[in-house]
């Protein structure tokens, strides 16, 4: 896969040497990769390239995943309408990437408590989230879920200076999204038990990738860097 040679190979040659080497390296062990200038970590399940007419499809599957530092269960990514095109640097462009994975809900307010928002949150042992106005001494638990891109908040109880507020008081919310890096869009994601089941979907990927670098890695078991 050096760059002398790369630009003689087929695209069917390239992407086999590609999964064959990575799957002899990290197969069932953990693979570190660099994805958009993120650090993700996690042990690698699957991954399968094959061709389905013109173009190929890809599917990866990591688990026990550590990303940028936050933890993530399980993430299933399918991608479709692939297209490899030789060169230096060599181009990978992708129609559609669907990733669906599973997060805790601890996690997930872990992030959010990091994005400066103007609520506390903590996640309860029922799955349900505690949330607490840092000003208006305003306290909610709550649950959410999200559909293409719209949240919605289901209030089962609230307490405003201490007092419990009735239900009705307190009508459930909807709230749209701001947009997300790559077009990106959640489909949706639904809370079960103390986990949240989620898929999302990233249109027209394109992305330059070095050979060389990703032959070096899989040779010292280091870090790829891809898209």
């Amino acid at each position: 896969l050096g760059a002398g040679t790369v630009t003689a190979l087929l695209p069917d040659v390239v992407l086999t040497v590609l999964t064959d080497g990575i799957l002899s390296r990290f197969l069932g062990q953990e693979i570190d990769l660099t994805v958009q200038g993120h650090r993700v970590r996690g042990v690698l399940k699957l991954l399968t390239v094959r061709r389905t007419g013109a173009v190929f499809k890809g599917e990866l599957e990591l688990v026990d995943i550590d990303w940028d530092g936050y933890r993530i269960e399980e993430m299933r990514s399918v991608a479709h309408g692939v297209r490899l095109i030789p060169g230096v640097p060599t181009r990978i462009d992708a129609e559609q990437i669907d990733v669906e994975g599973r997060v805790t809900v601890a996690a997930l307010v872990a992030w959010l408590n990091a994005q400066g928002l103007d609520w506390e949150l903590e996640a309860l042992e029922s799955g349900l989230v505690r949330a607490t106005n840092r000003d208006r001494r305003f306290v909610a638990v709550c649950d959410a879920s999200v559909r293409d891109d719209h949240v919605r908040i289901e209030v089962h109880g609230a307490k405003w200076f201490g007092v419990p507020m009735p239900g009705n008081v307190i009508p459930n919310r909807h709230i749209q999204l701001m947009p997300l890096p790559n077009d990106t869009r959640i489909v949706r994601a639904v809370r079960d038990g103390r986990e949240i089941r989620f898929l999302l979907d990233i249109p027209t990927v394109s992305s330059a990738i070095d050979l060389a670098q990703v032959r070096d890695a899989i040779l010292a078991g280091t870090a790829l860097i891809l898209w």
